[in-house]
């Protein structure tokens, strides 16, 4: 008999630790409530996760087994649980985290002493950054690496015939959130999946930055697939196989479109290959500065921006919709980040705690990484990369349907007069919007001193 730490993971189907625990079957699923790990999630998704964990539970019961939940710390918890049960190995999902790598070495040295062998397979990756170098300048030079490696197909779900017969006692206490979440679990990311696999993964890469798009049909815009990749709660070999499917049978502009929605799967693969061989990426530059960035790091600033304050129409609609919704589209995700670490200057630390905090879909690899990206500390470094708000808000909101669905105080402003608000004059602005407030910096001076700041740094200055 086998125990399995389900860990970042709370899925039967497409789970490559928990197949390989059950091909030696009766395997026993575990899930240990480490309260000291949980506490570091934000409350959204510690809120959202644990709902997939309880979801997670209701599938090993209608497969006549149970999800057996224990509070502690794993190293502790699973030897116990392996002298109950008599069990002889444990297999688990490998993490990179550093503080889930932490707990994978104090496990393993626990489990030695009383003999109970330990096994762990890659599974939130579709290929195990081991395989590749250890280094990549550019995503291009990731990518031609990565797209050589086979990728595995999905993990075969556990029969009921694989599983323990056991009961559990203990629950998960579900707790509430500020928001209202997304449906948790398996079921709910199939079925979101399906509506975009049906229609929107064909239009995806013509789509994907049409702002009103997002607002008007979302599933026709993007997969609104990442709080349940994030969470475990859908395999990433499911999710790659079902795209290729579609790529693979249709042809033109759908085939590329399709082929735009897998080139976007690789870029949290070279997050999670660059965290694999940086621990330290959450908190350190990837890429060193001869001289330190000139960070302002503005409390006044920084809390304008958290609560949508900023009076650029783009940067607090993204910010309003993460308050309101734990979410935020990509672009206006780039956006806002790009304003926070060059127009604010405020050090992408921050922001990137920020996003954890409040973020539903955070995940600790592509948080790092594309806050290092668009700070130009990560990898694909230019000199000082800014998105202009009022730029990216013309090319991509030109309507303003999405400045307008979160940034009420512009309902009643024509949409060129909300695209240029940065630019109008203050009697203009007092004029058609009074309750919103003037930019808290110039477009120009802000851009300009981004740019002193960055040549500084580089020592070109």
């Amino acid at each position: 008999m086998r125990l399995f730490w389900h860990r970042r993971d709370p899925r039967v189907r497409d789970n490559r630790g928990l197949a390989t625990a059950a091909a030696d079957g009766p395997v026993v699923p575990v899930f240990v409530r480490d309260t000291d790990l949980l506490d570091r999630l934000g409350d959204r998704q510690r809120a959202f996760f644990l709902r997939g964990v309880d979801r997670l539970r209701e599938a090993y019961r209608e497969r006549g087994s149970d999800l057996l939940i224990r509070t502690g710390r794993p190293g502790e918890v699973l030897p116990e649980l392996a002298a109950e049960f008599d069990a002889d190995g444990l297999v688990y999902n490998e993490h990179y985290r550093p503080e889930r790598r932490d707990r994978q070495e104090a496990v393993e040295a626990a489990c030695a002493e009383p003999g109970v062998d330990t096994a762990s397979e890659p599974d939130l990756v579709l290929v195990d950054p081991a395989r590749l170098d250890e280094r990549y300048p550019t995503h291009s030079q990731f990518h031609d690496d990565w797209e050589q490696v086979s990728k595995p197909a999905p993990a075969p779900a556990p029969e009921p015939d694989d599983l323990a017969d056991v009961g559990g006692r203990e629950t998960v206490p579900v707790p509430d959130a500020d928001i209202d979440l997304p449906e948790a679990g398996y079921g709910a990311a199939r079925e979101g999946y399906d509506d975009f696999l049906d229609g929107g993964i064909r239009s995806y890469g013509d789509t994907r930055d049409d702002l009103s798009l997002a607002v008007e049909a979302p599933a026709q815009a993007v997969s609104r697939l990442s709080p349940y990749v994030a969470a475990g709660m859908i395999g990433i070999r499911e999710v790659w196989r079902d795209a290729t499917e579609v790529h693979d049978a249709v042809s033109g502009d759908e085939r590329r479109n399709a082929e735009k929605y897998r080139y976007e799967l690789s870029w949290r693969e070279q997050n999670y290959h660059l965290l694999y061989y940086n621990p330290d990426l959450p908190t350190a530059n990837y890429e060193p500065f001869p001289n330190g960035i000139e960070w302002r790091n503005d409390r006044e600033d920084f809390e304008a921006w958290k609560h949508g304050e900023t009076g650029y129409p783009l940067v607090d609609a993204g910010m309003r919709q993460l308050r309101e919704e734990g979410y935020i589209h990509n672009r206006p995700r780039q956006v806002v980040a790009s304003f926070l670490t060059k127009h604010l200057l405020v050090d992408w630390r921050r922001g990137r705690r920020h996003f954890a905090e409040q973020l539903v879909d955070h995940d600790p690899a592509s948080n790092a990484g594309n806050w290092q990206w668009i700070a130009s500390t990560g990898t694909d470094s230019v000199d000082v990369r800014i998105f202009d708000p009022v730029a990216q808000a013309s090319k991509y909101d030109d309507d303003a349907r999405f400045v307008k669905a979160y940034v009420p105080e512009l309902r009643d402003v024509p949409a060129g007069k909300v695209v240029d608000w940065p630019t109008l004059s203050p009697d203009e602005r007092e004029r058609l919007a009074p309750d919103y407030p003037d930019p808290i910096v110039d477009r120009t001076a802000a851009y300009e001193r981004a740019q002193r700041v960055y040549e500084r740094a580089l020592g070109k200055r």
